[in-house]
């Protein structure tokens, strides 16, 4: 998995390419708090994120409890079909705040 990090007009994106699984999920979410050090808006782009697992749920929960403390916003963009379903099955799509592209 790699992640690109810029800054746009709401705040600061990070993109993510490639599995969120237990090998990767640290650095995900360590991306995802030191992000939140430095804006009030966070957008994980996950359009190209094929696999979600356990330990890549529990990165954007803490990530979403430490923006909630901050009074800042995590935004997940583009999920893919499996990542929707993933995020429905556990109830994390009306937790989070998901954005979806028009396509």
């Amino acid at each position: 998995m790699t992640i690109s990090e810029y800054t746009d007009k709401d705040g600061v994106v990070l993109d993510v390419d490639g599995r969120v699984d237990t090998n990767t999920s640290e650095q995900l979410q360590e991306a995802i708090l030191s992000a939140l050090q430095t804006t009030k808006h966070v957008r994980l782009d996950f359009e190209k994120v094929p696999y979600l697992s356990s330990a890549g749920l529990r990165a954007l929960l803490l990530g979403h409890k430490q923006a909630l403390s901050k009074g800042a916003v995590l935004e997940l963009a583009n999920p893919t079909d499996f990542v929707k379903s993933v995020l429905a099955s556990v109830g994390f799509d009306k937790v989070l705040h998901i954005a979806y592209a028009s396509r």
